[in-house]
């Protein structure tokens, strides 16, 4: 089998999972990260160079997004001393993504999915916005697993690691 031919299996193979795992995790409210997926291949005699592209904020569902924190002031109109002083969950205190401390979302962003939930979109922005958005890892899992397909003479002769070719892989654009 061809460096190419390897390369498509592993594309294929690459965005099928990465689309699986976010109908999985229900992640995949609009369809637009879902269907925005592609990829481009170049092989050459001593080298290959392989792109992932996708929308900007797959990025943030891979990897999460940090909340800006806060205090609570109060979840009840009636009762003024329920939950008043208690700290935000804070999600994904790990991702190198974070919201700032001097704004906030936009609750445009939310209104489709808070209506067919039932929800207040000012709600759900404020919540995302303090709490941050969890991580799902949809497409370090699909990496990884479609990393594991790609044939040992390929992995060694061109020297990969799965962390390595992931940077290397994915756009930034």
């Amino acid at each position: 089998m061809s460096v190419e031919d390897s390369l498509d299996k592993f594309d294929k193979r690459l965005r099928q999972q990465a689309r699986s795992n976010l109908t999985k995790n229900g992640s995949n409210d609009t369809k637009k990260l879902y269907d925005s997926f592609k990829s481009e291949t170049k092989v050459s005699k001593n080298s290959f160079s392989y792109s992932f592209f996708m929308e900007f904020y797959g990025n943030f569902q891979n990897e999460g997004v940090r909340g800006a924190g806060g205090v609570r002031k109060t979840t009840s109109k009636f009762n003024r001393k329920n939950n008043k002083g208690k700290l935000w969950k804070i999600k994904s205190k790990n991702s190198r993504f974070k919201f700032g401390k001097s704004g906030g979302i936009s609750p445009k962003h939310f209104e489709g999915w808070a209506k067919r939930k039932g929800l207040s979109p000012f709600a759900v922005a404020k919540s995302v916005y303090h709490q941050g958005i969890e991580a799902n890892h949809f497409l370090d899992k699909a990496f990884n697993s479609a990393f594991k397909t790609l044939p040992d003479e390929i992995v060694e002769a061109y020297g990969l690691e799965v962390e390595s070719f992931l940077k290397f892989a994915i756009n930034k654009k």
